[in-house]
């Protein structure tokens, strides 16, 4: 079984976990880090909420039920979908999307080798 990391995401009052392999956790503490920095250039009408990165762990034992945690790859999957929706005119978006995308070809590269094993 894979090792597998948790990074605590927080969104007002709201926590939720992303299920990340070990291998790639800290990278998406570092794209949303990166994409906090730069989500204020944005001039589009209509940004993305972003939740923020509070934490990282390897274990999460959850015994509240209403707390979600989402697959890495689902996360991406809708971050980059969130993202690309995006109608920005100023700021050259296109460069949080290549990073956005490559973290998500990276996951899906990851988990088509998990499942061949």
């Amino acid at each position: 079984m894979p090792e597998m990391r948790y990074i605590i995401m927080k969104s007002g009052q709201d926590i939720s976990f992303v299920e990340m392999p070990a291998s790639h956790a800290y990278q998406l503490s570092a794209l949303n880090l990166r994409l906090h920095k730069e989500i204020d250039k944005l001039t589009a009408s209509e940004v993305p909420v972003l939740p923020y990165a509070i934490a990282e762990c390897a274990d999460a034992e959850l015994h509240d039920k209403s707390i979600v945690i989402h697959s890495g790859l689902d996360y991406m999957n809708q971050l980059e979908k969130d993202f690309s929706s995006v109608q920005e005119k100023s700021y050259p978006l296109i460069s949080l999307l290549t990073e956005i995308r490559a973290l998500q070809a990276q996951l899906e590269q990851w988990y088509e080798e998990e499942l061949d094993m």
